[in-house]
């Protein structure tokens, strides 16, 4: 799957070398779309709390040949959940967990340019990087998360002179909290991960 996008990314730049070239930087704002879910245990209960807000920023290059383009990106993504976990243990003991994490996003995206109006699709790989998690040193609990994962991304764009505004949608192929596990067992909350994707950009 790796070895798939990474070619599909070069085929990208080999069409953007051939092309009427942009070359830019974006950064933006996201949320998870997610329902609200929970997974019981013998002793306890995990429920995601919030998905909160988070930022990503990279740089992006577009190669047009008349109203078609394509536009491979590399992102920063940093992402932040917090879980609640009641644990029944000892009567009832409720505890807010926060994860943090960070991907490097590799977007392929080809699309059509109408005037100013853009749209747009194409696969895109997460490469993790890092993470901090409040379950890291918890007893039974274990946060492993998979080094590469793939999904996709669809939106809108808007093109005003040398800036520009984006809106997309991403979907996934993963489960939500597979890469957790309490005492062995994997904690999937049976939903793929979306994500809503604001971002502003400006081209060189």
């Amino acid at each position: 799957m790796k070895k798939s996008i990474l070619f599909a990314f070069i085929l990208g730049l080999a069409f953007t070398a051939t092309a009427q070239l942009k070359v830019g930087i974006k950064a933006g704002m996201s949320t998870y779309d997610i329902d609200p879910a929970e997974v019981d245990f013998s002793d306890l209960k995990i429920a995601i709390n919030e998905a909160n807000y988070n930022f990503h920023f990279g740089g992006f290059v577009r190669g047009q040949i008349g109203n078609f383009y394509v536009q491979p990106e590399v992102l920063w993504n940093s992402n932040s959940v917090d879980f609640r976990v009641d644990d029944f243990g000892d009567g009832l003991v409720s505890k807010v967990f926060k994860e943090k994490y960070n991907y490097l996003d590799v977007p392929l995206l080809v699309g059509l340019k109408l005037g100013p109006l853009r749209v747009n699709t194409g696969p895109v790989g997460h490469i993790f990087m890092n993470s901090k998690s409040d379950f890291d040193g918890v007893d039974d609990f274990e946060a492993r998360f998979k080094e590469f994962t793939m999904g996709w991304q669809a939106g809108i764009g808007l093109d005003i002179w040398k800036f520009m505004v984006d809106l997309k949608y991403e979907g996934n192929f993963s489960d939500f909290g597979e890469h957790l596990t309490v005492a062995g067992q994997p904690v999937d909350f049976n939903q793929k991960p979306k994500r809503l994707m604001l971002t502003l950009g400006m081209s060189f």
